[in-house]
């Protein structure tokens, strides 16, 4: 009879490899996330069940847990925001799905993160240990994975930023030095939630997952250069702490508005505490065998799609930047110029009170834009209404003032370069 299987978080990184993996060995799966148009759009042909999980009752879990035989808990956030909430993500869901679980002979399998403690120095890991307690102190039938940092071919999160410091260009920034790393790839875990789903090692064991052997954060990032296909830097400049601090301080900020980046305090306090574990367990209980990081990249080599994405990723907030500065200038220096702009429309003969009305909405509507496309829900939308703003603009502009184009100073001209750069944002704006 074939096996049903839960997965949640099921169209993030690691659990969509689950799903495939699980899928390819004959279950029947379910995908579980809080976006039916990300979950479409990652695995269109998954039966889906869209619930937020952070705030999911006893009664949601019963209901969507009472026909499976497997649950894999792919779910997990880096750090609060206003999309996330550690406590409720990692520990209070974890607690009702075990409530929704007890009596029931279905095996809950949890991936956690290796590393993790009460003692821990960042609030991610110490709400995963939570949860992970939560789990083994259970009566279900219960295995908790935790894995060493995850990489894959998919770029998302930690494996996104590797690469595109792994592509900084002239000079390699030297971060952490003497943070130890060990991996993972995301396919070798699926096969480790396969293996454990099909019942061959048992349960109610936590295990580490991770590569044999270790290497520094610098080397990591070399190693990646050179699969990439770049030459190894002639020159590597140590990246001070305070400029580290910082950044992870504007990265938390930006979190507030929605964006997930990897350089949050969280993921650097993690990186400079190194990211190990110990595989010893994994391997007495005849766990599937897990490449090492040059065994991996050999295995998937790079093409010119994964060069081209490590150097734009790093360049789409400063795009964002820009946009936002462009069009908040804009809107301020027209209020500032209030006059000056309105007589340039009444010059061409427009009245006085249509040429006011739209100086100040056309500031208003600058200023909205250049606040909006720094929101991630809105970022898309933003860049839309600078093309359409921007063209509306060109298309009165060449009717009232058409020598304009001819400008020195190219008052039209410099137009275009910011609508393409609007449409390239929201070209490149998917993170998963």
């Amino acid at each position: 009879m074939t096996k049903k299987a839960v997965v949640l978080g099921a169209y993030g990184f690691i659990g969509a490899a689950c799903v495939r993996a699980l899928q390819q060995e004959g279950f029947s799966v379910c995908g579980v996330g809080r976006s039916l148009s990300t979950a479409q759009k990652i695995l269109p042909d998954l039966v889906w069940i869209i619930r937020d999980i952070a705030t999911a009752t006893v009664s949601d879990w019963q209901d969507i847990f009472s026909e499976a035989d497997i649950v894999v808990n792919a779910s997990g956030a880096l750090q609060d925001g206003t999309r996330d909430n550690l406590t409720a993500i990692h520990e209070t869901a974890v607690v009702a799905m075990c409530e929704a679980l007890e009596g029931t002979r279905t095996k809950f399998i949890q991936i956690s993160a290796a590393g993790v403690s009460d003692q821990a120095p960042t609030e991610f890991f110490r709400s995963k240990a939570r949860g992970d307690a939560r789990v083994m102190s259970s009566r279900l039938d219960w295995v908790v994975l935790r894995p060493v940092l995850v990489f894959g071919a998919q770029a998302y999160g930690g494996t996104a930023l590797l690469r595109a410091a792994a592509a900084f260009p002239l000079v390699g920034p030297k971060i952490y030095p003497d943070a130890q790393v060990q991996t993972i790839h995301v396919d070798d875990l699926a096969k480790a939630v396969v293996q454990v789903a099909q019942g061959e090692l048992g349960g109610c064991f936590v295990a580490e997952l991770a590569e044999e052997g270790r290497q520094s954060f610098p080397d990591l990032t070399a190693k990646l250069r050179a699969w990439l296909g770049y030459p190894a830097w002639s020159t590597q400049v140590a990246i001070p702490g305070w400029m580290l601090t910082l950044s992870g301080r504007c990265a938390d900020a930006l979190g507030w508005l929605g964006w997930r980046s990897p350089l949050r305090t969280n993921a650097l306090l993690s990186l400079e505490s190194g990211i190990t574990g110990d595989p010893e367990i994994w391997k007495s209980l005849g766990g599937v065998s897990l490449r090492t990081l040059g065994e991996s990249l050999a295995q998937m080599p790079a093409t010119v799609q994964e060069r081209s994405f490590a150097r734009l990723y790093l360049m789409l907030p400063l795009a964002i930047g820009c946009l936002s500065l462009f069009w908040l200038l804009s809107g301020v220096f027209g209020l500032i110029s209030f006059s000056a702009a309105k007589a340039v429309l009444t010059g061409q003969g427009v009245s006085g009170g249509f040429a006011g009305s739209a100086v100040l909405g056309g500031s208003m509507a600058d200023l909205l834009l250049g606040v909006a496309v720094l929101f991630r829900r809105w970022t898309k939308t933003a860049c839309l209404g600078m093309i359409a703003v921007s063209a509306g603009y060109l298309a009165a502009g060449t009717l009232l003032t058409p020598h304009l184009w001819a400008d020195p100073l190219g008052v039209f001209v410099k137009v275009l370069p910011s609508m393409v750069l609007a449409l390239l944002v929201t070209l490149v704006l998917e993170d998963r």
